[in-house]
C-alpha cells in the first residue's frame, strides 16, 4: 500500500462511529461527502441499488442500513430534520460496490472497505473455533512472523544459533517479568526437547504473537543494524505487551494454566480425524 493511498484510507476510518457497545457504524451522510457526492438524492440512488444487492445476498436490509433522522443546520440558523443511515460495514462496501467507478476515491473505497469486510469475516471465523483449533491457527501464525523475525533480527546482527536464542530470551524476559526461556520451560514442566509455544493455550499465544509481530515491525521501521540493541528492542516489546495486559487487569502470561494437550498431539488428533472422514467417504462412494 502506497503512503497516499493510506492517507485515502484514513477518511474513510476518520468518519467510523463506535456505538456504546463498542459496534461500528458509518453515517452515509458523512460517506456520501467523502465519496464526492454533492447531492444526497444522487448518493440516495446508489444506497438503494446498495440495499437491493443486500436483499439478493440474503442479508437483512435492516441489520445493515438502519434508518435514523438526522438534524441538519440551515440557513438564517434555521435546522432541519433528514433521512440518515447508520451503515454497517458491509453495507459501505456494498454502496461503493454500486457507486461511480469513474470516481477514484470510490475504487479506494471499494479496497477499503473489502479489506475491512474481509477481516471481520476471518475474525468472526476465529471466533467461532474450539480452544483447540484457536492454538493451531495462532500457532501457525507465529510460525510464519518467527520466521520473519529472523530474517530481521538477522539483518540487524543477529547472526549465530546462540545469538539467536539470546534475542529470544530478550523477548521472553520483557513479556515474562524477567523469567528466561529455561524458567518457562521449567514452570510448564517440559522435556529439553519439547517447545514452549506448542504447550501455550490461545490467550499466551496472541500475547506472544503481539510480542513478536511488533518487534519485527519496530526493528525495520527503526533499521536497527546492532545485535545489542536488537535484543533491547525485544526485551522492550516484551515488557510492553506485558504492561498493556497488566493496564487492562489480564492475567500474566506466566500464570496462564498450561494446556493438558499440546499443539503436536492436537494435530495428530485432527490428521486422525480426517483420514477416518476421508476413508468413509471413499466407502459411501
Amino acid at each position: 500500500m502506497s503512503n497516499l493511498q493510506a492517507e485515502e484510507y484514513k477518511k474513510f476510518e476518520k468518519i467510523k462511529n463506535i456505538r456504546e457497545d463498542g459496534t461500528e457504524y458509518w453515517s452515509a451522510r458523512e460517506l456520501s461527502e467523502v465519496l464526492q457526492y454533492k447531492k444526497w438524492e444522487n448518493f440516495a440512488k446508489v444506497i438503494d441499488r446498495a440495499k437491493l444487492a443486500c436483499q439478493n445476498s440474503g442479508f437483512e436490509i435492516q441489520e445493515h442500513f438502519p434508518e435514523v433522522r438526522k438534524t441538519i443546520e440551515m440557513p438564517k440558523n434555521a435546522t432541519k430534520e433528514v433521512l440518515d443511515y447508520e451503515l454497517s460495514r458491509y453495507g459501505c462496501y456494498l454502496i461503493v460496490q454500486n457507486g461511480d467507478p469513474r470516481k477514484e476515491v470510490i475504487a479506494l473505497g471499494q479496497t477499503y472497505f473489502a479489506i475491512q469486510t474481509r477481516r471481520q469475516e476471518v475474525a468472526d471465523y476465529f471466533n467461532q473455533l474450539d480452544e483447540d483449533n484457536k492454538r493451531l491457527v495462532i500457532r501457525g501464525d507465529i510460525k510464519q512472523w518467527n520466521q520473519m523475525l529472523l530474517e530481521v533480527a538477522h539483518d540487524a546482527g543477529v547472526i549465530t544459533n546462540q545469538e539467536y536464542a539470546e534475542f529470544q530470551n530478550s523477548g521472553y524476559m520483557g513479556l515474562y517479568g524477567g523469567l528466561t526461556v529455561e524458567d518457562i520451560h521449567r514452570k510448564k514442566n517440559l522435556k529439553a526437547h519439547e517447545k514452549i509455544l506448542d504447550f501455550m493455550g490461545s490467550e499466551e499465544l496472541a500475547a506472544n504473537l503481539f510480542r513478536i509481530t511488533q518487534t519485527e515491525a519496530k526493528l525495520k521501521r527503526e533499521k536497527v543494524k546492532n545485535r545489542e540493541k536488537a535484543n533491547r528492542t525485544h526485551y522492550t516489546v516484551g515488557k510492553t505487551v506485558r504492561k498493556a495486559i497488566e493496564d487492562i487487569g489480564g492475567t500474566m502470561p506466566e500464570d496462564l494454566p498450561t494446556p493438558e494437550k499440546n499443539i503436536k498431539q492436537i494435530e495428530k488428533e485432527q490428521l486422525k480425524r480426517l483420514k477416518d472422514n476421508k476413508n468413509k467417504l471413499m466407502l459411501d462412494e
